[in-house]
């Protein structure tokens, strides 16, 4: 069986997998359009497929490093097979980036057994923070969780008001403090509620300021001290939201983050927004952060765990057509 069959094998048992590929559209249709271009005339993996190769991959913004890395891995994988067809090296080239991607494999999101799971979730303004912490709300509670958030991104009314309104649609409690209002004291009253009322997780939505790195670094460090002191061990997860359309930008953005505060795991949204989704490749290659969650619409329901089978899958449906 090949390894295309074994993800199509996986896909299909997927209760998100219609979410996966509407949400991966743009992608698939630009990714596997340019790769179909090859099937005519293949000659096999000789030097100028890997270059033409490589700005396939980096059109898809899966980076300069990473395609290269890819490029390499799939040129040694198919000097085992002598004379590869199209589809032979398309699947070598979706076994490739499976096994660049489990390099190093995904933490588990593991809970607080003792308390309340505090996560603090990080990111620029704009990368859809408060849309995911209510996302993730929304999430847990369906999942019988007891859930309160956090509007510690006092630097814009506008991002209290909203976290205020979803929290209300999902009745879940909101802790805000006023605009302006130093955010840490606002997540030092949110532990204290959370411990008060005994609740599961605490989402907790930072400013997402980049003016400098020094005051970033030293906000970001203030609230883990803050939090560590309310609650032990807290936070317990540190998130990245970044915007999937940034791109490449997105990555420098994610490298001050993860030396500003320990980042454990990332959110990547509007994923449905580009055609360019092997971004999600380039930051576990080039970080090594996890990909925990993606945004694969508007709803609430859209935000799915990540998964790498449905994933490879959604980008390269309709490839293996060239038999």
């Amino acid at each position: 069986m090949s390894f295309f069959e074994k993800l199509k094998e996986k896909f299909i048992r997927k209760e998100d997998g219609g979410q996966y590929l509407s949400g991966f559209k743009k992608t698939k249709v630009s990714f596997t359009e340019k790769l179909s271009r090859f099937a005519f005339g293949f000659k096999g993996v000789t030097d100028e497929f890997l270059e033409e190769l490589m700005v396939v991959l980096l059109e898809a913004d899966v980076g300069i490093e990473t395609a290269d890395t890819i490029c390499e891995l799939l040129k040694h994988k198919m000097k085992k097979t002598s004379n590869p067809t199209f589809d032979e090296t398309m699947d070598g080239l979706m076994e490739v980036m499976h096994d660049l991607y489990n390099q190093k494999e995904d933490s588990e999101i593991l809970m607080n057994v003792n308390g309340t799971t505090v996560i603090l979730l990080v990111g620029v303004n704009g990368s859809g923070k408060t849309t995911s912490c209510a996302k993730l709300a929304k999430r847990y509670t369906e999942e019988g969780k007891t859930v309160a958030v956090v509007a510690a991104d006092t630097f814009r009314a506008g991002a209290i008001d909203q976290l205020k309104t979803w929290a209300e649609r999902l009745n879940v409690p909101c802790i805000a403090g006023k605009e302006g209002a130093d955010p840490s004291s606002v997540l030092v009253e949110g532990c204290r509620y959370a411990k008060d009322h005994q609740i599961d997780v605490l989402l907790c939505d930072t400013a997402g300021r980049l003016q400098n790195k020094v005051n970033l670094m030293k906000e970001l460090s203030k609230m883990r001290k803050v939090v560590s002191r309310e609650i032990e061990g807290a936070p317990h997860h540190v998130w990245l939201v970044m915007d999937s359309t940034t791109g490449q930008n997105g990555i420098s953005q994610a490298k001050l983050f993860k030396e500003a505060t320990e980042v454990t795991g990332m959110i990547l949204t509007k994923m449905d927004g580009t055609a360019k989704g092997g971004i999600v490749l380039a930051i576990k290659h080039a970080l090594s952060i996890p990909v925990y969650f993606i945004g694969l619409g508007e709803k609430a329901d859209d935000l799915r765990p990540f998964d790498l089978d449905s994933y490879l899958y959604s980008m390269t449906e309709g490839l293996h057509t060239h038999d």
